[in-house]
């Protein structure tokens, strides 16, 4: 059974909905809640078909400066012969719904929702939806980072269904990871995950470290803890975390609680 993952379909809200809503950016974190993945905030890029995207997190100087995080939505037989312009970015792709072919260095990779890619920096690759519906995908990019004596990574697919998560220590499996990088592989200058609470789970502290986030909720809802505030979230929800910004989570239920996670790590930093 593939697990439900939160895909935002834009639109617009109609003119008597408030504009009360829980979308706020501080000098540690940002929140941007589903609602604001409308039609008038999509973006396009040079060189694609049938496309559109949200940005949800790019490099700003003096908070979070590692990577970028897109949602990109393909019609029936969008897509792109040359996605990345940068040869220095890396590339993570998760699939949340439809069907998408991935072509790296000649070899096709067909992804449906909880398929994951990994393209390492200057990879010749392209993609298209080749289905007949929408297809949805995550898309985090990262400059990588060379370091003495490490080879750069090899590209490789996975799917979520695939992976036992790894259970935290003392949570009872109330608190679980599914990881697409192997945590000892130094060659990976950012992991990507996914975190599982079940309901009543917890982080038991404020999380404090060098790791910039992204979070994007993939399913259900909860309180976490944003620097010095604890903000509710839910599916569709994307939080974004600079370096050493406290952060907790209590997953309330009354379902499983499930985001994306984006952070960089094993590399030296820069002076």
């Amino acid at each position: 059974m593939t697990p439900p993952y939160f895909t935002p379909h834009g639109g617009l809200p109609d003119q008597n909905q408030l504009l009360t809503d829980r979308a706020m950016f501080t000098e540690a974190y940002a929140v941007i809640p589903k609602g604001t993945l409308r039609d008038i905030v999509t973006s396009s890029l040079p060189g694609w078909r049938g496309m559109r995207m949200w940005v949800l997190a790019r490099p700003l100087s003096g908070f979070a400066e590692t990577f970028s995080q897109y949602i990109v939505e393909l019609q029936p037989s969008g897509g792109s012969d040359h996605p990345e312009s940068d040869t220095t970015a890396q590339g993570a792709l998760f699939v949340t719904t439809g069907t998408l072919d991935v072509n790296i260095h000649g070899e096709i990779h067909t992804l449906t929702a909880g398929g994951f890619a990994y393209i390492p920096a200057g990879s010749e690759w392209s993609v298209v939806n080749s289905g007949a519906d929408l297809c949805s995908f995550h898309w985090i990019r990262k400059r990588w980072q060379a370091a003495p004596g490490v080879e750069k990574p090899a590209a490789f697919v996975a799917r979520e269904q695939d992976i036992t998560p790894t259970e935290m220590p003392n949570t009872d499996g109330r608190w679980a990871t599914s990881r697409f990088m192997h945590p000892d592989d130094l060659s990976h200058d950012m992991h990507v995950t996914i975190v599982t609470f079940e309901p009543g789970g917890v982080i038991p502290f404020a999380e404090t470290h060098v790791m910039e986030h992204g979070l994007f909720v993939l399913e259900g809802k909860a309180v976490y803890r944003l620097n010095q505030d604890w903000v509710e979230v839910e599916a569709g929800d994307f939080m974004w975390l600079r370096a050493f910004c406290p952060q907790a989570c209590y997953a309330g239920g009354p379902g499983r609680f499930r985001y994306l996670l984006y952070k960089d790590v094993n590399r030296h930093m820069p002076l």
